[in-house]
């Protein structure tokens, strides 16, 4: 009887599984009939797992003392996991009692799982096999809380000028966020916003352009920059032809000129300011006129051109300066000495003033004065004076004049007589006669002009003298030695005035 009681009562394990949340232990009891195996419920999220710890227990009340799970006989934890739960492990072996083995449960979906748990063992000892059960409450995780999108924009933006609207800019303005991805920023500029994208033109000066995004959670961010239109292009000014013009005094002249134009690529026409300006006294010299222009944004351009005055004018106010006026008439050998001349220029100054056309011979005689400027400008004046000869006369008695030719035996001398005079004053030094020649003269010249013999013969050498008691010059002129021979014979006086004979010789 006692071994049957035995084999009937062998090591029987009590069962009990209690199943709590974390950490939950479930129990097993030995070997008792009906003993069940308890679990307790739990809740987990789609985001997160539960640990269950399991361990057997020795039960006296099967009539034996002791764990009947041993290395020899071992117990197996089966854990039965619907679809949509994962249990890991699946199951676990025990060798003892009251030491925890644990198994992870999770979920991919919300729901309610219902858990069966069973032992099994090798045959070396009996377990309840009533199956154990718990539910499993799974859950979705709470949102997230929304954060805001991120907005990303460029830094400050610099642009230069492209004309007077300003310029085109572009920029890159972007937002992302963790529920939609991408999003487009929108920008405004002003005030009242006004919306603007990359590539609308943006005007001088700073503007700020003010981006916002919202998320489809209602989430926002909001950010600014600036972009700053800059001119930094210089005008242009217009090339300038130089200017000439004529001096109307030795200060120059007063110049009026147009001032070059200047175009800006921003501001259009700008002005030019030039110096020394338009109306200006000019010097007569070539002058530099330097023009600038000037933009709104204070860039500046530099031009030039030359202002050229050029002395015309001619000197002025010749003055002969001397004892010769116009219309003066002297006898020869009274003639004063050359005259200088003066001028005055109203131009670059005098250079030089020069009388040319003096002369002391016999005759009309126009002085030039010609005065010269600096610049090579000329002018003259002329004055007009008369140099009168003097009054000769004679030849006198034995000597005919005219047309008539005197005849006289060759080698006789004949007494030449005259007299000579400068106005009514009658002159007496022989310095006063230039020269007596006779000079051979063919006879055929004569040819029906009167003949007359000279009857007196002179006597005496051929000096010339003057005769103070018959107040005349005497020429004893000895006639050559050769008959039918014919000869003029001239008195010049110093002032070139000339008396003449004609003689055929004997």
């Amino acid at each position: 009887m006692r071994t049957k009681l035995r084999s009937r009562i062998t090591l029987l394990f009590i069962v009990c599984a209690l199943l709590i949340a974390i950490p939950a232990v479930a129990a097993i009891a030995d070997n008792v009939q009906n003993d069940v195996i308890a679990g307790g419920n739990d809740t987990i999220t789609t985001a997160s797992s539960t640990t269950i710890n399991y361990r057997i227990t020795a039960n006296s009340g099967d009539g034996e003392a002791g764990c009947n799970a041993t290395p020899a006989s071992p117990a197996t934890l089966n854990i039965n996991a619907p679809s949509g739960v994962t249990a890991t492990p699946a199951s676990r072996t025990f060798t003892s009692c009251g030491t925890n083995q644990s198994v992870q449960f999770s979920a991919n979906a919300a729901g309610d799982y219902v858990i069966n748990v069973s032992v099994s063992d090798t045959g070396a000892g009996t377990y309840n096999t009533n199956p154990a059960r718990f539910t499993l409450h799974v859950t979705n995780p709470p949102p997230p809380p929304n954060t805001p999108p991120t907005l990303t924009l460029p830094g400050p933006q610099t642009v230069q000028a492209t004309g007077p609207n300003g310029a085109v800019v572009t920029y890159n303005a972007t937002a992302n966020d963790a529920q939609d991805g991408p999003l487009t920023p929108t920008c405004t500029k002003g005030d009242p916003p006004v919306a603007v994208s990359s590539g609308d033109t943006f005007p001088l000066g700073i503007t700020q352009v003010n981006c916002s995004v919202t998320d489809s959670g209602g989430a926002s961010a909001t950010g600014f920059f600036d972009v700053t239109v800059v001119d930094t292009t210089a005008p242009s000014i217009a090339p300038h032809d130089n200017v000439t013009a004529e001096a109307t005094s030795a200060d120059g002249a007063v110049v009026n000129y147009t001032n070059p134009t200047a175009s800006d690529l921003v501001d259009g026409s700008v002005n030019v300011n030039c110096s020394p300006a338009s109306g200006s006294q000019f010097p007569i010299a070539t002058t530099t006129v330097n023009c600038s222009a000037t933009d709104a944004a204070g860039n500046t351009a530099n031009g030039t051109f030359t202002v050229t005055v050029q002395d015309t004018l001619a000197p002025t106010d010749i003055q002969f300066v001397g004892n010769i006026n116009d219309g003066d008439s002297f006898f020869f050998g009274e003639v004063p000495a050359k005259p200088t001349c003066t001028a005055t220029d109203g131009g670059s100054g005098l250079d030089s003033c020069v009388v040319s056309g003096y002369s002391t011979a016999v005759g009309t005689h126009t002085l030039k004065a010609t005065a010269k400027d600096k610049v090579g400008n000329t002018s003259t004046k002329e004055i007009i004076y008369t140099v009168k000869p003097y009054t000769l006369k004679g030849f006198y008695q034995p000597v005919d004049m005219g047309d008539v030719l005197n005849t006289v035996k060759n080698g006789s001398t004949v007494p030449v007589k005259f007299e000579l005079f400068k106005g009514t004053t009658e002159l007496t030094s022989t310095s006063a006669v230039f020269s007596i020649l006779a000079k051979t003269v063919s006879c055929a010249a004569f040819t029906g002009d009167p003949e007359d013999a000279i009857e007196t013969v002179a006597t005496g050498g051929t000096s010339l003298r003057y005769d103070a008691t018959g107040g005349q010059f005497i020429y004893n002129w000895q006639t050559p030695k050769k008959p039918n021979t014919c000869y003029n014979l001239t008195m010049t006086a110093t002032d070139g005035s000339t008396i003449t004979a004609y003689f055929k010789l004997k």
